[in-house]
């Protein structure tokens, strides 16, 4: 009965990390991405007979606004994760959520996706681990609507991932050790949805043929450590010219690169603008943007090898 495996795990707790995670990167549209040194801790805790309670505290980005409902995508992958193993959750199964959440809402660094996984991996946990890592990209595919951000997010390292005619597929490899990640991230906020209807229907075939050569060259730079290739991947024809009036800040810094810069892109949707420069330029990089934009937040990140798991 379903009653009996929810009152073996009354009470019992699991806490996940996952990185934030950028995708697109230019020319990569839905299909690459990566892990990236910023991170969310989510502690979640079985409450069997709460009558469906939800009770949510978060600490750091998204604090007094995330909701404590069944609309919160971290409460969605860990009721997906049961169910999938479980199948029908009983009424009365309720949450507590505690998350420690640093990377940004709305700001193109897969918020959404990282809460998504955290709970499917931490829903995954709860069940003694029954979810293979391929069905927990699909689960969160599913929850998502993409697997760029999801991919990264579970793998690590970068990814490239798309739906295939059995589901989904990603693959990951490692990045140069050096490589950084200088962010450019605006107060501004644009949701994915909203950066998804300005897309036309439609693109000139020249358009996706420039697309498609840079994504197999520059991705296939990355796997083999040209990082001067980046400067290819970084171009895209595909979404950023019809997300740009939205993200004006990418063009503010693509039209004068700072010094040692190979490349700028927006990161996801937007409005974050990610910029590439040779790894012995990266600070001077990140200090020239950040005394041009005193508004404006800088980061560098490394990035991370490691994707969502339990601690």
């Amino acid at each position: 009965m379903v009653t009996n495996w929810l009152a073996e795990m009354d009470g019992r707790r699991v806490a996940v990390d996952v990185p934030a995670t950028s995708a697109n990167l230019g020319a990569g549209y839905d299909c690459v991405a990566l892990a990236l040194g910023l991170s969310n801790r989510v502690e979640v805790e079985v409450r069997g007979w709460s009558r469906g309670d939800i009770e949510l505290t978060v600490d750091g980005e998204g604090a007094n606004e995330l909701t404590a409902d069944r609309e919160n995508r971290c409460i969605q992958g860990i009721e997906a994760a049961l169910r999938e193993v479980r199948g029908d959750l009983p009424e009365g199964v309720g949450w507590r959520v505690e998350m420690r959440n640093d990377i940004p809402l709305a700001r193109g660094l897969g918020s959404s996706a990282a809460a998504t996984v955290a709970g499917l991996v931490a829903g995954n946990a709860l069940l003694g681990e029954p979810l293979t890592t391929p069905d927990l990209l699909r689960l969160a595919t599913s929850i998502e609507g993409h697997p760029d951000n999801a991919a990264a997010a579970l793998l690590g390292g970068f990814t490239v991932s798309a739906h295939t005619s059995d589901g989904v597929e990603a693959l990951r490899f490692d990045a140069p050790r050096d490589l950084r990640a200088v962010l450019f991230i605006p107060e501004l906020r644009l949701s994915t949805e909203e950066m998804r209807r300005v897309l036309p229907d439609s693109v000139p075939r020249a358009d996706a043929v420039s697309n498609l050569t840079r994504v197999a060259v520059g991705v296939a730079g990355l796997a083999t450590g040209r990082l001067d290739l980046l400067r290819l991947l970084t171009v895209d024809r595909l979404h950023e010219p019809y997300r740009a009036k939205a993200a004006p800040l990418l063009e503010a810094v693509r039209t004068d690169l700072p010094g040692g810069a190979v490349g700028a892109s927006l990161s996801g949707s937007g409005p974050t603008v990610l910029v590439w420069a040779d790894p012995g330029a990266v600070e001077t990089c990140a200090a020239e943007l950040a005394t041009r934009f005193p508004d404006v937040r800088v980061e560098v990140l490394a990035v991370s090898r490691e994707g969502a798991g339990p601690f």
